[in-house]
Formats: C-alpha cells, structure tokens, sequence
C-alpha cells in the first residue's frame, strides 16, 4: 500500500506547490511534510569524492545517506555531469528534496582572476563585481549553486597564509568590495541561470589570528570587532549575501561556531540575516579541540543553539541533533529555523522546479569557452598590477627592443598564474592559460628576440644556473627577470614566520645587477613580501601577484605600456616582521613619534623605522598627476548636513593614466581616541594627456561616525582634518572642517 500511495502522495505535493504564491508558503507547507531526520539531513553537508578543502574523510555511505534523504548540501562536486549524478541521488529521496552545490571558488572558476588581493590592488569597484559575475556564469553554467566567497576579513598580517583571499587592510575599502563581490555572485537575482549564492566568511574577525597563525585564537576588544572586522560582512549583508560562513577561530575565549553573540545576536537579530550559516570545514567538531565542548553531542548543541545552520562535515548534527531533541535539551523550532532558511534558498534558486536546471553539460561547454571572459579576465589582470619603482623610467619598454633575456624561476610557469585556491578542473587542460614568456612573445614585434634563462629555483638553494642566467643577461639589451614566491606557498594553511623572497633569488638578482644591464624586477606572490635589498638597490619593480590564466597577456601588456599601471597596495608591506601587524590607520599614542631618526622614549623600535616599506594606498604610474585647487563647501556643518569637495586632477605627463584619488579624515580629538588617518573615499579616474577633471566628493555624518565605548555608532561635535593624496602616505592636499551641533 505505501508504494501504491507514495507517487500519488508526491503529485498532490507539487500540485499544493504550485497553487501556492510565496516562497514561505511553499516553505511551510514542506516542512510540515518533513521527519525530524529529514530535516536535520539539510543541515548536514559532505563533500565530493573528486575534491576536497579539508582533512579528507571517507564515507562509503555516502550515496545511501542522499537516497535517504541526510544529505542537505555537497561542496567541491565538480562540472555538470557530476552535479547531475548526485542529484539524481536525491530525487530518490522521499521527498526529492534537491541538493546545493557548493565550492570554494574564490577568483573563478574555469577562467581564473587575479587573487582577491590583487584585484583589491586595483581599487575598481566596477571591474571587481564584473571579475565575480564571469565566475558565477561559468559556475552556475557548471551545475555549481552556491561558492564559498568571498572572503571579507580584514588582515593585517601578512604571515596568514589566506592574506590572498581577501581585499587587505582596509575597511572602508573592504566593505566596498566585499559589497560588489557579492552583488556580481548573485546578479540581478538568485534563480537566474547565472547566478550563484554568495557567502561571506569568515564571521567574524578570522584575518586576526595572533601571530598571523591559521586556525588560531582571536582577542580583541567589542569597539575593535565592531569598527574594523564587522563593517565588510555588513556590507556583504547589505548587498543581500545569500549565506554566511563561519570562522575557525575562537573570539575572545568562545568559539566562532558556538558564538550566539555574533550569530544569534549580531547577524540575526540586529542585522536581520535572513540566509542561512553553513560552518567551517568540521568547525562544530573542532569545538571539541577547543577545550569548549565536552562532545560532538554537546558541541552540536552548542553550535545549532549559536545559529549555525549547517555542519559542514563533521557529522555531529546528523549524529546527535535528534537526540538532543528528544531529551528536551534543544527546541524543534530551532531546528525549523535552520532548515527553513535553507529550503527557501532552494526554492529561490528554482531547485523544486528543476532539480537539473544548473547541470546542462550543453551550457556548461558554451559558457566556459567564451572569449569575452578571457578578454574580461585579462583586463582584470592589468588592473591589479602595482608598479612599485620607475626611477630611471625604463618602463614602459620599446616593442623595438632587439634582445630581451626572460629570465627566472616563474617564466615558464603556466599553472602557477592560477595562484592558490584556482579551481583544477580534470578535463580540461592548462594550454588556455598564458605562461609569461607566451605573454611576451605575443606581444613583442619579429625583429625582438627573446632569450631565456631560469637562473635558480623558486626554493632551492642551488646556484649552478647563476652562470647561465648571466651569460644570457650579457647577450640582451635589457633583462626582465620574474621571481616570487611559489604560487601555493600563501593561500590557506600556508601562514609563515618568515615572509622574505625565498631562497638565492636576491642573490641572483645581484649577480645580475653586475652585469650593468638595465633589469625589470617582477615578483610574484599571493602576499606582501619582504625583498629590501630589491626594493633599496633595484630602480624598476613591478610587482604582479598572481594574475590568473591571462597572466602572461596582461603582463605582457602593462611591460610594453599597452595599459599604464594603475593598482594601488591595499595592505601595508613590512620592512621586518618584527612590525608586524602594521597598517597605516594606527593610533598615535601618548608618546608618538615624530620622524623616523629619533627613537628616544618615543613610540618606535630602535633597530627599524616604524614605516612600512611601501605603505597602504602607493602605486607608480607611467604618467603623473597634478592635485591642485581643494575646496569645501563650507567649514562647519552639522550631523545632518553635509559637505562638498572638490578637487581638480590634471595629467601632466606622456601616458593616458587612471590615478585612485583617495580621501582621508582625521577626527582630531574624541570620546575614544581615533586613527591618525583614515581612508573614507575614493574615486578612479581616467585622464587623457593634458587632460583635466573635477573631482567630488560628499561628506557626510556617517563618515564622521565612530563606534564609542558604550559600541553606540556617532560622531561628535570638533574638529576634522581633511586630507587628499594619492597614498596614505602621500598627501598633495590638506584642509580642515568642524563638526557643530
């Protein structure tokens, strides 16, 4: 009779579905249907046997688990073949409630981007959202619903390994880019066929691990977690982020996954979360490592009580939520809290009416050999790169130059322009992306001839291909020599002590130098390296990160001046790692120092400046710019009014160029002391030679504001200094406003 019943019983079901107006009406009408085991197999997610991004575990029951519906959600299944298998899986379930796809793809998906923190160089709101649209297309194309980005912790430590993943050290900064990552994820709306649900992580304050260790503790006062490290995933919130990971980390003694302050009452109650929480790699049972949780069971308890909504791989909601529903020790509604967030993203996505509809093998093929992403992805590319030094004007170079010597350990590299967290699909090869010497030599004319050494190893400490690398440099013109970091050694679980240019590549650099040849420097890496003799000795330095598959074009193409350098660092770069953390919007102290010479009962080392080696906001360009002729609108306002600046931005030199104008605000004096400098706008602009333009920008309360120490967000009444420059550093205009009631 139950077989006879259960096909009739499932068509009366989509019928009732159909006649229903409102994703929660539908919601409800399902859950209702639902067992307290089915509705604890959508909190629960496992990975894919073809991948994974954590301590690998092996569940040979896997495929039972989806038929039986106690399985909600997969990450790291790849292409729409294999999305499609498991979703046949679950439409054997009873309730043929489909699966998510998840994946970490942080910077693309077939078509590779520059790392988060490269495209974060480029200080280009519009490029950065267009950037995540294109990796959403190609996921969404590849039956992928959902990716685990972007990443939006402040970081202000270079030795932690995910530095790469995310926009640096600034807030305001990283709130406006965690804001268009997530609205080019999610486009126009979630169901849309090229649309992916974004998930802001990692919540909250991750990028401030002590020591800049992974996976480690997290201690900060309430005013330093709501002014610096909450404002990105507000903004995520704001731009309608579908979900929200949580963090690895514990925040002052609780862990992040069993946090209620941040989840329960930050997220979902005063921001109003309306998605859903899904956890860490095996955070919830990680709780247990803690010393927080005796148990799965009681970490389970804890967890579903914080407001995480999904286990991503531990298996202590599947194995322990139902007892502990059972003993009374946590409340169903709960559990129908969680798993009507989750439904209702299904719905939205349109999984109910097409389980299959992402997993098209058709589309999937079209979409991932567009050209107009690879032309797209290489635009990106030239944006990112920050060109560090220029002094002889070497750069940009001749296409009529008759010899060149390519030389260095990252030449020739192609999957390495991929960088870490790139998404190695099986069967597709790597002859798509742009090795740098095939940048060059696509770009050179025929009358160029290229020459190429290795010179050394990425870590080696042999120096037997020094010979080599030389006598080619005395055959060439000029020699551009690619060095770096190797493309995994920053990324996660990659967080170092030591951040210098690896092995003997400063020392061939100076071998080199000898020759007296000019010497274009170009480094490669996923976070801010120290390379000092480099940086002191070496007039031309471009650094690139990593590019992604266009690398070599893009390169290619900012070397010889086809795209005048335009990024600016978004993270402050260490002289030692004896500064770090360091960023620019520091405190001043009672006892701050006044130049860079005198340490005497100052704040400052004696052996080091206090400065960075190239500060937060610096980038070259082949032209220059001319600041000149600040105004204000006027010299007091009031909280509710607000005041107009403008500038007027000219290009006094050879090369069309965009220059990131950026706006800085002091609050002189306040209830708690304020940061020497802080970034509150800031505008890209494109000038033809000769070109001028007005720029403006709006003042208002809420860039005045500040979070006091009773965490109330206000400004107050005084005096404000108003700067204007093209680094946090380099300050071409300065004036002052005051602040009434």
């Amino acid at each position: 009779m139950k077989i006879i019943l259960l096909p009739f019983l499932l068509l009366s079901f989509s019928i009732v579905f159909a006649q229903q107006k409102t994703i929660d009406q539908k919601v409800s009408i399902l859950l209702k249907q639902m067992t307290l085991e089915e509705k604890i197999g959508q909190m629960n997610q496992y990975a894919g046997d073809n991948a994974a991004t954590g301590p690998i575990t092996i569940n040979p029951n896997k495929q039972n688990e989806i038929k039986s519906g106690k399985l909600g959600s997969m990450l790291s299944v790849l292409g729409a073949t294999y999305t499609r298998q498991y979703q046949e899986l679950a439409m054997q379930s009873r309730l043929k409630i489909p699966l998510l796809f998840g994946l970490d793809a942080i910077h693309g998906y077939k078509t590779t981007f520059p790392i988060p923190l490269a495209e974060a160089a480029s200080w280009d709101l519009t490029a950065i959202e267009l950037s995540a649209r294109i990796g959403a297309t190609e996921m969404a194309a590849s039956g992928i619903h959902w990716t685990f980005a972007p990443m939006v912790d402040i970081v202000r430590d270079p030795r932690w390994g995910r530095v790469m993943e995310g926009a640096g050290e600034d807030t305001y900064l990283g709130s406006k880019i965690a804001y268009a990552r997530v609205k080019g994820f999610q486009g126009k709306k979630l169901g849309d066929l090229n649309s992916v649900m974004a998930c802001a992580k990692h919540f909250a304050a991750y990028g401030a691990v002590i020591g800049g260790r992974e996976y480690n503790s997290v201690d900060m006062s309430d005013r330093m977690l709501w002014e610096t490290y909450l404002p990105p995933f507000k903004a995520a919130v704001d731009a309608g982020a579908a979900t929200i990971m949580n963090s690895f980390n514990d925040i002052n003694g609780i862990p992040a996954t069993g946090n209620k302050y941040l989840q329960r009452y930050i997220l979902k109650g005063k921001w109003n979360f309306k998605g859903f929480v899904v956890s860490d790699w095996g955070s919830i049972g990680e709780m247990i490592n803690h010393g927080y949780s005796k148990d799965n069971k009681e970490a389970a308890y804890q967890a579903i009580t914080a407001g995480s909504d999904i286990d991503m791989e531990s298996n202590s909601y599947l194995n322990n939520l139902a007892q502990l529903v059972k003993e009374k020790k946590i409340s169903i509604t709960l559990i129908d809290d969680a798993v009507k967030r989750i439904l209702y993203k299904k719905f939205e996505l349109g999984l109910f009416d097409d389980p299959f509809r992402y997993s098209n093998s058709e589309r999937e093929k079209t979409t991932l050999n567009n050209p107009e992403h690879t032309r797209i992805a290489r635009e990106m590319a030239t944006k990112s790169i920050v060109l560090l030094k220029n002094e002889q004007h070497l750069l940009p170079l001749s296409k009529e130059t008759k010899t060149i010597a390519f030389i260095g350990p990252m030449v020739k590299l192609k999957r390495a322009n991929h960088g870490f967290w790139a998404i190695d699909l099986k069967d597709v090869d790597s002859t798509y992306i742009v090795s740098q010497w095939e940048g060059l030599e696509n770009k050179v004319g025929k009358n160029t001839k290229l020459l190429y050494a290795k010179g050394c190893g990425i870590q080696s400490d042999d120096k037997t291909g020094f010979q080599e690398a030389i006598a080619i440099a005395n055959q060439a013109d000029l020699v551009i020599l690619s060095i770096g970091e190797r493309w995994n050694m920053t990324g996660e679980a990659k967080s170092k002590s030591n951040i210098h240019l690896p092995s003997v590549q400063e020392d061939l650099i100076k071998e080199l130098q000898k020759t007296g040849k000019p010497i274009v420097i170009l480094i490669n890496a996923g976070r801010p390296l120290i390379f000092n003799w480099t940086a002191d000795n070496m007039p031309t330095i471009v650094y690139t990160w990593w590019l992604g598959s266009e690398a070599g074009n893009a390169i290619a193409d900012v070397l010889f001046g086809d795209y005048n350098p335009s990024g600016k660092l978004p993270i402050s770069f260490p002289r030692e790692e004896g500064q770090i953390p360091i960023y620019y919007n520091h405190f001043n102290t009672g006892r701050p120092a006044r130049n860079e010479t005198n340490t005497n009962y100052v704040s400052a080392y004696t052996d080091l400046l206090n400065s960075p080696k190239f500060p937060f906001g610096f980038g070259l360009s082949y032209t220059t710019f001319q600041y000149s002729d600040l105004k204000l609108s006027k010299q007091k306002m009031k909280s509710n009014e607000t005041i107009e600046v403008t500038i007027t931005l000219t290009n006094t030199g050879k090369f069309i160029g965009e220059e990131v104008v950026q706006l800085y605000l002091r609050d002189k004096v306040g209830s708690v002391i304020r940061p020497i400098i802080e970034l509150k706008d800031f505008k890209k602009i494109n000038l033809e030679v000769g070109e001028t333009k007005t720029i403006k920008f709006i003042i208002d309360n809420q860039k005045l504001a500040f979070y006091n120490d009773q965490l109330e967000f206000k400004s107050e009444v005084g005096e404000f200094d108003l700067m204007i420059g093209s680094s946090s550093s380099d300050i071409r205009l300065r004036s002052n406003f005051e602040l009434i009631k």
